[in-house]
């Protein structure tokens, strides 16, 4: 028999804790290849990578004293996953669905069934060239569409549906 003292392993909570009714907490869901998107700006001549765009969502999110719960996933099930997890803390999520845009009715279904408010986020020609944003099956139920370079592009639609959320100006901030 083991007398060791055994350990206390500590539980973290990587998720939304809301400490109180003003804290506005947003997921962002960042679709298939999102991951490569150093590669495409590499060959455009930039350096843009998720981590970058997440900083900057991080950023943005300190300035706007939100919480922000980011994923990137192929799989489908794990965003519907991360989607109906997060339901019921989440005021609102920035979707960048890539090519979920033209197929993927099952996440379209969840979105409507959380009824979480959602901002569609697509890129500009040079890190899109299949103009994802034409004929998303998302655009007709989401509260805003923005498009744009990618480090810009995100920290607006995070500012956008703050202000969408929490009903004032986030100008201010």
């Amino acid at each position: 028999m083991n007398d060791s003292p055994k350990l206390k392993i500590p539980i973290i909570n990587r998720g939304f804790r809301r400490i109180n009714e003003e804290d506005v907490n947003i997921l962002v869901l960042h679709g298939p290849n999102l991951n490569l998107i150093g590669v495409r700006s590499a060959q455009i001549g930039e350096r843009v990578t998720l981590d970058k765009i997440n900083r900057a969502l991080r950023r943005k999110a300190r300035e706007l004293e939100a919480t922000v719960k980011i994923l990137q996933t192929h799989d489908v099930a794990k965003a519907i996953t991360f989607l109906k997890r997060n339901r019921n803390r989440a005021d609102g999520l920035l979707l960048a669905p890539g090519p979920w845009a033209r197929c993927q009715h099952d996440i379209l279904d969840t979105l409507k069934f959380i009824e979480t408010p959602f901002t569609e986020v697509f890129f500009t020609e040079d890190f899109d060239a299949d103009r994802y944003q034409d004929g998303s099956i998302f655009t007709k139920d989401s509260n805003a569409t923005h498009s744009g370079h990618p480090l810009k592009v995100y920290p607006e639609a995070l500012a956008a549906l703050y202000e969408t959320i929490h009903g004032e100006s986030s100008a201010d901030k």
